[in-house]
């Protein structure tokens, strides 16, 4: 099949772009690199330096003749959502909509979303949350997101087009970036790694459901072929709080440090815990990697780029 993977050159997107490309199929990528990296581009992608929300994008559509959509591509800066929400539904809401526009009118048959399990939900209404929770988003990304997911229903009722949409938990893993909203594991782990200083938002027992970056590829292989049209959380269905995530990193890489506890964050919901059941039930979905185990391996990647560093 050939798939438009957006954002194809950001952390979790260009790891579900090499995992379509290993099982043979033909991926073309779109991404505006303002968080993306050119150097993320799986071999054998095809490549268009573009914003979702370009004119130019419907040339793609009308030449490339995709199959499906997994669509990536998001500002997800909470913060720079709260403090321009328009800027934020141009990017998340109207690029959404604009590329079910052109799935539909260029014959696309299957539109994969990458949604947001921890910007969506409230802690308010119970944990674990499950896809049935009455939503209030805490903030405009969630917001927006949430918006999207509603759009693309409306596209599948009116228009016939085939649909999953995936809630994430928080993924992390190699290629994460280390700005704040890239997350948390990335930036402790090279900042242990470099024998820097480490600040937690707040006291640091706000938990969150961390799911290693090649789960999430397979929730999107297992949304690309089934038949089945919904709204799934991609999770580990477990709680880690961040005290306690520090303390298996600082284990895992010799850290000799103490944290600093400093003003929580505006916009973030202290619990985030996403029950997988329906994804089991329905997808087949259960993540392989526990905590300790997907930690590993991003410390070895980041250890690498660190030792590489240095060394130059």
């Amino acid at each position: 099949m050939k798939i438009l993977v957006t954002g194809g050159a950001g952390f979790i997107g260009s790891w579900v772009a090499e995992g379509f490309i290993n099982l043979g199929h033909n991926v073309v990528i779109v991404d505006n690199l303002s968080s993306g990296l050119e150097s993320n581009i799986p071999r054998g992608a095809k490549f268009y330096p573009m914003d979702i929300n370009a004119p130019e994008i419907e040339r793609v559509f009308a030449e490339e003749k995709f199959d499906i959509v997994d669509h990536h591509a998001a500002q997800v800066d909470l913060l720079k959502s709260i403090d321009n929400p328009e800027k934020d539904i141009e990017s998340n809401l109207l690029g959404t909509l604009r590329l079910l526009e052109h799935s539909v009118k260029y014959g696309v048959k299957k539109f994969i979303f990458a949604s947001s399990g921890g910007a969506i939900y409230n802690e308010i209404l119970g944990l674990p949350s499950t896809e049935e929770l009455e939503y209030f988003p805490p903030s405009p990304y969630g917001i927006n997101k949430l918006a999207a997911e509603k759009y693309i229903q409306y596209f599948h009722r009116m228009h016939g087009l085939g649909y999953i949409v995936l809630r994430y938990s928080n993924v992390y893993g190699p290629r994460q970036g280390l700005s704040a909203e890239s997350g948390v594991v990335s930036i402790f782990t090279q900042r242990m790694l470099s024998n820097q200083a480490i600040s937690i938002y707040g006291d640091g027992n706000q938990t969150r459901d961390f799911l290693y970056v090649e789960d999430a590829v397979r929730a999107n292989i297992m949304a690309l072929n089934s038949e089945i049209v919904g709204v799934f959380n991609i999770s580990t269905n477990k709680q880690t709080s961040i005290k306690e995530l520090f303390s298996y990193l600082k284990a895992l890489t010799g850290y000799s440090g103490f944290p600093e506890y400093t003003e929580g964050r505006v916009g973030e919901v202290k619990h985030s815990w996403l029950s997988n059941e329906k994804a089991k039930q329905v997808l087949n979905f259960e993540p392989i990697f526990d905590l300790k185990t997907g930690l590993k391996r991003t410390i070895e990647y980041y250890r690498l780029r660190v030792n590489r560093a240095k060394n130059r």
